[in-house]
Protein backbone atom coordinates (compact mmCIF):
# COMPACT_ATOMS: atom_id res chain seq x y z
CA UNK A 1 0.00 0.00 0.00
CA UNK A 2 1.60 3.37 -0.67
CA UNK A 3 1.64 5.36 1.98
CA UNK A 4 0.45 9.39 2.16
CA UNK A 5 2.21 12.39 2.06
CA UNK A 6 1.22 14.19 4.99
CA UNK A 7 2.65 17.91 5.48
CA UNK A 8 2.14 19.39 8.88
CA UNK A 9 2.33 23.26 9.51
CA UNK A 10 2.27 24.45 13.09
CA UNK A 11 1.40 27.40 14.93
CA UNK A 12 3.51 30.51 16.58
CA UNK A 13 5.84 29.79 18.45
CA UNK A 14 5.29 25.88 18.14
CA UNK A 15 7.69 23.31 16.06
CA UNK A 16 7.48 19.54 15.24
CA UNK A 17 6.51 18.52 18.98
CA UNK A 18 3.16 19.92 19.12
CA UNK A 19 2.34 17.49 16.34
CA UNK A 20 4.42 14.32 18.08
CA UNK A 21 1.68 12.45 18.64
CA UNK A 22 0.11 12.74 15.08
CA UNK A 23 3.77 11.95 13.33
CA UNK A 24 4.19 8.71 15.13
CA UNK A 25 0.73 7.58 15.31
CA UNK A 26 0.10 8.04 11.68
CA UNK A 27 3.45 6.60 10.52
CA UNK A 28 1.87 3.37 9.24
CA UNK A 29 -0.46 4.89 6.61
CA UNK A 30 1.65 8.24 5.99
CA UNK A 31 4.92 9.74 5.44
CA UNK A 32 4.81 12.63 7.87
CA UNK A 33 7.13 16.02 7.58
CA UNK A 34 6.80 18.87 9.74
CA UNK A 35 7.07 22.55 7.96
CA UNK A 36 9.37 25.16 9.11
CA UNK A 37 7.73 28.57 9.04
CA UNK A 38 9.95 30.15 11.10
CA UNK A 39 12.37 31.76 8.32
CA UNK A 40 10.06 34.62 6.83
CA UNK A 41 8.29 37.42 7.57
CA UNK A 42 4.92 37.36 5.62
CA UNK A 43 2.72 34.32 4.42
CA UNK A 44 3.20 34.20 1.00
CA UNK A 45 7.04 33.69 1.44
CA UNK A 46 6.24 30.85 4.00
CA UNK A 47 3.73 29.06 1.51
CA UNK A 48 6.57 29.45 -1.03
CA UNK A 49 9.07 27.83 1.09
CA UNK A 50 7.18 24.87 2.15
CA UNK A 51 6.05 24.37 -1.27
CA UNK A 52 9.33 24.19 -2.67
CA UNK A 53 10.05 21.29 0.53
CA UNK A 54 6.74 19.71 0.06
CA UNK A 55 6.22 16.77 -2.35
CA UNK A 56 4.59 17.38 -5.95
CA UNK A 57 1.37 16.08 -4.37
CA UNK A 58 0.81 16.05 -1.14
CA UNK A 59 -2.08 16.48 1.94
CA UNK A 60 -1.81 19.43 4.29
CA UNK A 61 -3.03 20.60 7.58
CA UNK A 62 -2.17 23.87 9.45
CA UNK A 63 -2.78 24.89 12.99
CA UNK A 64 -3.28 28.30 13.72
CA UNK A 65 -0.35 30.23 12.07
CA UNK A 66 -0.24 27.48 10.06
CA UNK A 67 -3.72 27.09 8.80
CA UNK A 68 -3.31 30.58 7.50
CA UNK A 69 -0.18 29.71 5.99
CA UNK A 70 -2.16 26.35 4.55
CA UNK A 71 -4.92 29.47 2.92
CA UNK A 72 -1.90 30.89 1.22
CA UNK A 73 -0.78 27.62 -0.40
CA UNK A 74 -4.48 26.58 -1.58
CA UNK A 75 -4.16 30.04 -3.46
CA UNK A 76 -0.83 29.58 -5.07
CA UNK A 77 -0.96 25.88 -5.80
CA UNK A 78 -4.16 24.53 -4.90
CA UNK A 79 -3.94 21.36 -7.45
CA UNK A 80 -0.88 20.38 -5.39
CA UNK A 81 -3.05 19.63 -2.38
CA UNK A 82 -4.99 15.78 -1.87
CA UNK A 83 -7.01 17.19 1.14
CA UNK A 84 -6.97 19.85 3.33
CA UNK A 85 -7.27 20.14 7.27
CA UNK A 86 -7.78 23.40 8.89
CA UNK A 87 -6.81 23.40 12.82
CA UNK A 88 -7.46 25.75 15.40
CA UNK A 89 -7.36 28.55 12.82
CA UNK A 90 -9.57 30.87 10.80
CA UNK A 91 -10.02 32.59 7.48
CA UNK A 92 -10.50 36.05 8.71
CA UNK A 93 -7.45 38.93 8.67
CA UNK A 94 -5.86 40.16 12.01
CA UNK A 95 -8.57 42.50 14.06
CA UNK A 96 -7.13 46.12 14.77
CA UNK A 97 -7.12 45.17 18.24
CA UNK A 98 -5.44 41.63 18.06
CA UNK A 99 -2.70 43.75 15.87
CA UNK A 100 -2.22 45.77 18.90
CA UNK A 101 -1.74 42.94 21.43
CA UNK A 102 0.50 42.06 18.60
CA UNK A 103 2.57 44.52 19.43
CA UNK A 104 2.89 44.75 22.51
CA UNK A 105 4.32 41.29 22.26
CA UNK A 106 6.76 42.25 20.05
CA UNK A 107 7.58 44.99 21.70
CA UNK A 108 8.14 42.94 25.36
CA UNK A 109 10.39 40.29 23.58
CA UNK A 110 12.31 43.36 22.02
CA UNK A 111 13.13 44.61 25.06
CA UNK A 112 14.80 41.78 26.56
CA UNK A 113 11.63 39.74 28.02
CA UNK A 114 11.13 37.22 25.60
CA UNK A 115 10.91 34.36 28.19
CA UNK A 116 8.04 36.31 29.43
CA UNK A 117 5.73 36.23 26.54
CA UNK A 118 4.65 32.44 26.33
CA UNK A 119 3.63 32.40 30.17
CA UNK A 120 0.97 35.12 29.43
CA UNK A 121 -0.18 33.49 26.20
CA UNK A 122 -0.21 30.47 27.58
CA UNK A 123 -3.88 30.76 29.48
CA UNK A 124 -5.18 31.59 25.96
CA UNK A 125 -3.76 29.01 23.81
CA UNK A 126 -4.65 25.71 26.00
CA UNK A 127 -7.47 24.27 28.27
CA UNK A 128 -7.51 25.73 31.86
CA UNK A 129 -7.12 22.00 33.20
CA UNK A 130 -3.96 21.78 30.55
CA UNK A 131 -2.20 24.74 31.88
CA UNK A 132 -0.16 23.47 34.79
CA UNK A 133 0.15 19.61 32.97
CA UNK A 134 3.84 18.83 31.66
CA UNK A 135 2.86 17.20 28.33
CA UNK A 136 0.92 20.60 27.64
CA UNK A 137 2.17 23.34 29.52
CA UNK A 138 5.79 22.51 29.39
CA UNK A 139 5.57 21.44 25.96
CA UNK A 140 4.42 24.83 24.88
CA UNK A 141 6.80 26.57 26.99
CA UNK A 142 9.85 24.51 25.04
CA UNK A 143 8.69 24.66 21.75
CA UNK A 144 8.94 28.66 22.15
CA UNK A 145 12.03 28.80 23.80
CA UNK A 146 13.19 26.48 20.62
CA UNK A 147 11.37 28.78 18.26
CA UNK A 148 13.41 31.90 19.71
CA UNK A 149 12.71 35.70 19.93
CA UNK A 150 13.49 36.66 16.42
CA UNK A 151 11.71 33.94 14.58
CA UNK A 152 8.86 35.09 17.24
CA UNK A 153 9.20 38.80 15.63
CA UNK A 154 8.99 37.63 11.87
CA UNK A 155 5.74 35.26 13.03
CA UNK A 156 4.15 37.88 14.65
CA UNK A 157 4.84 40.27 11.56
CA UNK A 158 3.25 38.08 9.33
CA UNK A 159 0.78 37.16 10.97
CA UNK A 160 -0.40 41.24 11.24
CA UNK A 161 -0.76 41.70 7.55
CA UNK A 162 -2.40 38.40 6.33
CA UNK A 163 -5.09 39.06 3.94
CA UNK A 164 -8.81 37.77 4.29
CA UNK A 165 -8.90 34.14 3.30
CA UNK A 166 -12.61 34.15 3.60
CA UNK A 167 -13.63 35.02 -0.40
CA UNK A 168 -11.31 31.76 -1.39
CA UNK A 169 -12.88 29.38 0.56
CA UNK A 170 -15.50 28.54 -1.96
CA UNK A 171 -12.96 27.57 -4.25
CA UNK A 172 -11.44 24.61 -1.75
CA UNK A 173 -12.85 21.73 -3.72
CA UNK A 174 -10.35 18.91 -1.77
CA UNK A 175 -11.71 16.78 1.45
CA UNK A 176 -11.23 19.12 3.87
CA UNK A 177 -11.31 18.55 7.75
CA UNK A 178 -12.03 21.57 9.69
CA UNK A 179 -10.86 20.73 13.55
CA UNK A 180 -10.81 22.93 16.91
CA UNK A 181 -10.98 22.66 20.68
CA UNK A 182 -14.62 23.14 21.86
CA UNK A 183 -12.61 25.70 24.03
CA UNK A 184 -10.76 27.32 21.71
CA UNK A 185 -10.52 31.22 22.86
CA UNK A 186 -8.61 32.47 20.37
CA UNK A 187 -10.36 31.08 17.35
CA UNK A 188 -13.75 29.87 18.47
CA UNK A 189 -16.38 27.26 16.91
CA UNK A 190 -17.95 29.89 15.28
CA UNK A 191 -14.78 30.80 12.86
CA UNK A 192 -14.43 27.24 11.82
CA UNK A 193 -18.30 26.73 11.39
CA UNK A 194 -17.92 29.79 9.12
CA UNK A 195 -15.06 28.09 7.55
CA UNK A 196 -16.42 24.69 7.05
CA UNK A 197 -19.66 26.20 5.81
CA UNK A 198 -18.08 28.71 2.93
CA UNK A 199 -16.31 26.03 2.01
CA UNK A 200 -19.69 23.62 1.60
CA UNK A 201 -20.07 19.56 0.53
CA UNK A 202 -16.01 19.20 0.72
CA UNK A 203 -15.76 20.08 4.70
CA UNK A 204 -16.28 18.17 7.69
CA UNK A 205 -16.26 20.15 10.94
CA UNK A 206 -15.36 17.69 14.34
CA UNK A 207 -15.21 19.59 17.47
CA UNK A 208 -12.77 18.03 19.69
CA UNK A 209 -13.87 18.17 23.46
CA UNK A 210 -12.05 19.40 26.58
CA UNK A 211 -9.47 21.13 24.80
CA UNK A 212 -7.97 24.87 23.26
CA UNK A 213 -6.21 25.96 20.93
CA UNK A 214 -3.79 23.53 20.94
CA UNK A 215 -5.79 20.24 20.08
CA UNK A 216 -3.17 18.26 18.38
CA UNK A 217 -0.96 18.40 22.27
CA UNK A 218 -4.30 19.10 24.30
CA UNK A 219 -6.18 15.68 23.01
CA UNK A 220 -3.47 13.78 20.89
CA UNK A 221 -5.45 10.41 20.15
CA UNK A 222 -8.72 12.28 19.07
CA UNK A 223 -6.95 14.50 16.81
CA UNK A 224 -4.97 11.58 15.16
CA UNK A 225 -8.24 9.24 14.82
CA UNK A 226 -10.04 12.33 13.10
CA UNK A 227 -6.51 12.50 11.26
CA UNK A 228 -6.91 8.87 9.98
CA UNK A 229 -10.70 9.00 9.11
CA UNK A 230 -9.87 11.99 6.55
CA UNK A 231 -6.62 10.74 4.92
CA UNK A 232 -9.17 7.37 4.42
CA UNK A 233 -11.03 9.44 2.78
Amino acid sequence: MNKHKLVLIPGLLCDENLWAHQVSGLADMAEVEVADITREDNIPDLARAVLRRAPERFSLAGLSMGGYVAHEIMRQEPTRIERLALVDTSARPDTPENTKKRKSMMDLATHGKFKGVTPLLLPNLVHPDHVEKANVGDVVLRMAESVGKDAFLRQQTALMHRVDSRPDLANINCPTLVLCGREDALTPVEVHQEMADAIGDNAKLVVVEHSGHLAPLEQPRVVTDAFKKWLEQ
